[in-house]
């Protein structure tokens, strides 16, 4: 089906209600040791509609995408809605306006000659081959090729009629070496963005720097040491800041969150942040290039627009879908996303990132008399309340001003709006990390980044 089909069944949406195509492509190749371990691909499509009975939703879906199963979901929703609307006692929902209903197609496919699945084997045999060749001490070399696409065609009751074809495409590096018997271990930047196979990874000596950059800097954490425990100056590199921006800020104004609760309800318009420390959940194009998720319409028709959640380490607003703006007396910015084809619109950050500053990060180095320079996260936990623990797998010491020892995995942790006040510079660069999937109920493909961040934060040391 086509946007034009789903146009042409518009008129059997009773009241407010959605119509949506829904396709999610995977893809992976993972090889360890120069062994092929996975090699799968698989398509997830179907058709959903939800509908608006007064007070209570409906929605229905199938895994086909034709005109019957489109009639056929309509109608179970619009059933569904109406049994819960006779057994609720809820006052009416109000659904508010949207600013722009959103109309348009947007296609990231690649126009790139395609490559076959052997060409995508031999480039990452060409990888391993380079890395056994000019990385001796390894006990483990690891590399993944992953793919996810998502293609969405949506037409609903308030004219909205849109189609968007949203690529990405990742390659993950995982070294490990050993230290006296122990396996110390690495995971370097993913590399890739929005896009398809052949926009990033054509030759294979293109990769080889990349490889060796990672290699060096495993083996300084080879020799590494543990962080000193305690509260520390630090500078977080862009990686880590994004991640604090996402977990740590971004879930607490979700405004289906701050209505459960979020620290976030009590602060709207106070000081949360530093006045170096703005944060803006963008759309599709931040500081005049396409953002690494662009969303140009969300899952309930609204055109999508950049949500300004901190601005000079003021809180300004929320995130939020059609019916906690309305709530809120505020336009939605399109944040309601689905992430397949069953999943009911959700409240979820897009690309959110610290903005960038005035400061050089060699500066920022250069202002610490004795504290750290964090550079890789990993996996960590931020709930309602803002505190945050995340783990850090690579860093190095800073003494008077310069770069030491790197150091072994260690801890952050801290109450974001207490940590972000604590902020003295940030720098002048933005990087995004464009291979996040969020795990709010249901998955959601992110972006998120920002520019390095001077600031006091919590060190788990030994």
């Amino acid at each position: 089906m086509e946007l034009r089909d789903l146009i042409a069944l518009r008129p059997s949406i009773p009241g407010y209600g959605e119509l949506r195509l829904h396709k999610n492509s995977t893809s992976r190749l993972d090889m360890l040791n120069g062994d092929v371990t996975a090699n799968a691909a698989s398509d997830t499509l179907g058709v959903s509609a939800r509908v608006l009975h007064s007070h209570s939703w409906g929605m229905a879906s199938a895994p086909e995408a034709t005109q019957e199963s489109v009639k056929a979901v309509l109608k179970a929703a619009s059933e569904n809605a109406a049994f819960l609307h006779a057994r609720t006692g809820r006052e009416p929902l109000a659904m508010g306006t949207a600013a722009a209903s959103a109309k348009g197609e947007w296609d990231h496919a690649t126009r790139r000659p395609r490559a076959t699945q052997k060409d995508r084997l031999d480039f990452l045999a060409a990888l391993d081959a380079y890395t056994v060749k000019k990385c001796p001490d390894l006990i483990s070399r690891r590399f993944i090729l992953t793919g996810f696409d998502q293609e969405k065609t949506l037409v609903t009751s308030e004219d909205a009629e849109c189609r968007s074809f949203i690529p990405r495409i990742h390659v993950y590096m995982l070294f490990a070496a050993e230290k006296d018997g122990a396996p110390v271990d690495l995971m370097a930047p993913t590399y890739g963005g929005l896009g398809e196979f052949e926009d990033f990874f054509g030759d294979p000596a293109d990769f080889y720097e990349k490889i060796d950059a990672f290699y060096e800097e495993l083996m300084k954490k080879r020799e590494g040491v543990y962080a000193e425990a305690g509260v520390r100056e630090c500078v977080l590199a862009p990686d880590l800041a994004g991640i604090l921006a996402h977990e740590a800020v971004g879930h607490t104004v979700e405004a289906d969150l701050v209505l459960g609760g979020s620290v976030a309800g009590d602060l709207l318009n106070e000081r949360v942040a530093s006045d170096l420390v703005s944060i803006t959940d963008f759309a599709h194009t931040a500081m005049g290039e396409t953002c690494p998720v662009p969303v140009y319409f969300d899952d309930e028709g609204v055109a999508a627009r950049d949500a300004v959640l901190i601005e000079n380490g003021i809180l300004k607003g929320y995130m939020h879908n059609r019916e906690t703006a309305a709530r809120y007396g505020v336009e939605p910015m399109g944040n309601a996303r689905a992430f397949s084809f069953g999943d009911e619109p959700l409240i979820r950050m897009r690309n959110t990132c610290i903005l960038p500053g005035t400061s050089k990060l060699d500066d920022m180095i250069a202002s610490v008399d004795d504290g750290y320079l964090l550079k890789s996260p990993a996996n960590g936990q931020a709930d309602m309340t803002g505190e945050f623990m995340f783990a850090v797998t690579m860093g190095y010491e800073i003494k008077k001003g310069r770069l030491g020892r790197a150091i072994l995995n260690t801890t952050v942790s801290g109450v974001a709006f207490e940590m972000l006040k604590t902020v003295t510079a940030v720098s002048d660069d933005l990087q995004w990390v464009s291979s996040g999937f969020c795990g709010k109920k249901q998955h959601a493909s992110v972006g998120m980044g920002g520019p390095a961040i001077q600031c006091k934060i919590s060190l788990g040391g030994i």
